[in-house]
């Protein structure tokens, strides 16, 4: 099976990127999308409309994803440290590497026996919400989505919804190094979001880094289906103790490192940019 000409770009693009230390922005061609408005996101899902639509269209996502799962397109061979997301009661945030438009799903799959009945919630781009790419449009804008904004006022609409929602002891998903990068397997560096909300909020981020490894099925492109190990790692508090600033990068600090030890120990090498 010949692989696709357009993967193999990507996969180039993410050489390139990765070289330049470009590490935040997208390799992928994305959609046109349009600003998302104040009066067009239900982030709590409050309208009954948008209740029965979440409902529906998680009913939806976990029969096309645990196809999937069924066809061996998506492998989660194993996950390892479950205890130190069980062991937190809460809200809580939790990060995860991002190379897939199903990493969530794992993640998901990893965590929903140790949620007590509750979603996980993604936050996502806004481009995936106002133009979501086929045909992952209605997991995109009804499936517990947290989309980011340009504007001003729907993100003072997306704050006091996230607040709201680690308030009633939900879990957050947040891709820390922004843009996906498709199979890429080395921890990038990180965007502040996630441990800014972690203060704000004072709740714990609880890492998560996937490892990867050849399976000996092809996906539609001709590239080898990717098992996945997903390492759940010890929570991040926020220092209370030290200025917002310091407690922020000590955050994103502590992430970064656990990821990259994660990595090294995993792929048993060095983590080492500017090569593949």
């Amino acid at each position: 099976m010949e692989k696709s000409t357009y993967k193999l770009e990507v996969l180039r693009r993410i050489a390139e990127f990765e070289k330049k230390e470009l590490w935040h922005l997208d390799v992928e061609d994305d959609p046109e999308t349009y600003p998302l408005m104040p009066d067009k996101i239900d982030y709590l899902n409050e309208r009954l409309i948008n209740k029965i639509k979440n409902r529906i269209s998680n009913v939806l996502a976990t029969h096309f994803f645990d196809k999937l799962i069924a066809d061996r397109q998506l492998i989660i061979k194993e996950v390892r440290g479950i205890e130190n997301f069980s062991a937190i009661g809460g809200g809580k945030i939790v990060t995860c590497n991002h190379f897939s438009i199903t990493d969530n799903y794992a993640v998901w799959v990893a965590l929903r026996d140790y949620m007590n009945g509750k979603m996980l919630y993604k936050v996502i781009r806004e481009g995936n919400y106002t133009n979501p790419p086929k045909p992952f449009g209605i997991f995109m804008r009804h499936c517990n989505t947290l989309p980011l904004s340009g504007q001003k006022k729907t993100m003072i609409k997306f704050m006091k919804a996230f607040a709201e929602l680690l308030r009633r002891g939900e879990t957050i998903l947040i891709y820390p190094e922004q843009a996906m990068w498709w199979n890429y397997r080395k921890p990038r560096p990180m965007q502040d979001g996630a441990f800014s909300l972690a203060i704000k909020n004072k709740v714990p981020v609880v890492p998560i880094f996937i490892t990867m490894g050849d399976s000996n099925v092809l996906d539609s492109d001709g590239f080898p289906v990717q098992e996945y190990t997903l390492h759940i790692l010890p929570a991040i508090y926020p220092d209370e103790n030290i200025p917002y600033r310091e407690a922020k990068e000590k955050m994103k600090k502590e992430n970064y490192e656990a990821w990259v030890k994660t990595y090294e120990e995993f792929y048993e090498k060095p983590l080492v940019y500017g090569e593949l």
